[in-house]
């Protein structure tokens, strides 16, 4: 084992502000899901809280755990970190209605009366209306994922620590906006058939699939940085290269295609389908109607009660 494989997975190779960071995330999470379950029980699912969790867990992989000190050795490693945070990591998050268990995880001071308020407002509802639009988001991540693969650009976020941070924080930021039309959490504003998400999706793998032959079957490495580091595992830069391409050609590829699939199904199966929507991630709120006397309230399903 080479030093730079043993110091990798040396305990204090672990990132302690990043791991506590997502903790404290998670914490406030499932704070807000355990006060939702008390008053009313299934809003959120345990299947949706697992989702979340495994969102974070796919962060930490790739900010927190030992398995960073691979990101400058081996350009698959990076190919992982970047379909991790791309394609893994947000929507696993978003599944998860996220929003309704942060407001109620919260202090009421801060998430019911502050964050949820401000969510209301209407410039902050028509300004996420522009951002989630699916032209917008396939947009975002189609530029996310290209330039920042321009070798020039590549390796200004591999020589730089503050650039390299920025880099994650532009894929990361994209992913969450790819998988907004699809898994449509709160603000949906929607208004598009469902069907056209399938070719969202479809076109979506484009520029993945151009970027992913070109490193595959190039031959010659395209990113220098990676001529002088370490020869982990006898893989030689171009194999590794070769290895990178293939590995985000395949993942992205299936990741792609099951709601792509799951999509199909619900709109061969049901008229309704269109405007299916699997996780409502609506703003908290209470929603109450009056039925046969002053004392008997009845809320709807899908509505909230504060915290």
């Amino acid at each position: 084992m080479t030093s730079a494989t043993q110091s990798a997975f040396a305990p204090w190779s672990i990132s302690v502000p990043v791991t506590l960071a997502l903790f404290l995330a998670a914490w406030v999470y499932l704070r807000g899901w355990l006060r939702l379950r008390s008053r009313i029980p299934n809003v959120i699912s345990a299947w949706q809280l697992a989702s979340f969790m495994n969102g974070m867990f796919a962060v930490w992989i790739v900010l927190g755990s030992p398995l960073r000190a691979f990101h400058h050795e081996l350009l698959s490693f990076h190919m992982v970190d970047h379909v991790l945070l791309m394609a893994v990591a947000p929507p696993l998050l978003l599944l998860g209605s996220p929003f309704r268990s942060f407001v109620h995880g919260l202090p009421r001071w801060f998430g019911c009366d502050g964050l949820a308020g401000f969510l209301r407002r209407s410039p902050v509802q028509r300004m996420g209306r522009v951002l989630g639009h699916p032209m917008f988001c396939w947009l975002a991540a189609a530029v996310a994922l290209i330039a920042w693969h321009i070798p020039g650009a590549f390796e200004l976020g591999m020589r730089s620590e503050a650039w390299h941070e920025f880099e994650y924080a532009c894929f990361f930021l994209a992913g969450l906006l790819f998988w907004w039309p699809v898994i449509r959490p709160w603000p949906n504003a929607a208004r598009e058939p469902r069907w056209s998400i399938v070719l969202y999706l479809f076109f979506a793998t484009l520029p993945c699939d151009a970027l992913s032959a070109f490193l595959t079957f190039c031959d010659r490495v395209v990113y220098p940085f990676y001529l002088s580091g370490h020869r982990h595992f006898g893989i030689s830069p171009l194999q590794d290269q070769e290895s990178a391409g293939a590995l985000m050609w395949v993942c992205v590829t299936f990741v792609y295609l099951l709601p792509a699939v799951v999509i199909t199904t619900q709109l061969l199966s049901t008229p309704s389908a269109f405007d299916a929507n699997p996780v409502r991630g609506d703003l908290p709120q209470v929603t109450a109607r009056r039925l046969a006397g002053p004392d008997l309230v009845v809320h709807r399903p899908d509505a909230l009660s504060e915290s």
